[in-house]
């Protein structure tokens, strides 16, 4: 206890005590400050430009058409996507915290393809469009494609 007190006492009279709380207080002050600086690289919920309803679009339609035309029978195919609203993102009160990402909503597939003829095909086709977008049949038409 003693080699304690008279440590901080040799401390205190050479300036070292004032140059420890002087340290102590800028690393203090610096941890506050990081996370801000770190989450400051983030998009904040009002200027966040999560990716547009246009490439959602573009994506589905890009990996539905390579799929596609993998079905037996397909051949070819162009896939037209409708969706409604844009995407959406859910935060915490705070503003900063994402809790979920509502994607845009599918209205309608329209599916060319060279087996658009063949029933066979378009219930394949239409099954699998279904399943993969998590739409009912009512919203997917299947038509032959030409060229």
């Amino acid at each position: 206890m003693k080699k304690t007190q008279a440590y901080w006492k040799k401390l205190a009279e050479n300036g070292g005590l004032r140059k420890l709380i002087l340290l102590a207080g800028a690393v203090g002050a610096a941890l506050i400050l990081l996370p801000g600086m770190f989450h400051a690289d983030k998009a904040a919920p009002s200027g966040e430009t999560a990716y547009s309803v246009a490439d959602f679009r573009k994506s589905a339609q890009t990996d539905l058409e390579s799929l596609l035309s993998h079905i037996q029978g397909a051949g070819k195919t162009r896939v037209l996507l409708t969706v409604e609203n844009s995407a959406q993102a859910v935060y915490l009160e705070n503003g900063t915290t994402k809790t979920e990402e509502i994607q845009p909503h599918v209205r309608g597939v329209l599916v060319l393809c060279e087996g658009g003829d063949d029933p066979v095909t378009v219930g394949r086709v239409t099954e699998a469009v279904t399943k993969a977008l998590g739409i009912s049949t009512a919203k997917v038409c299947i038509e032959k494609l030409t060229e």
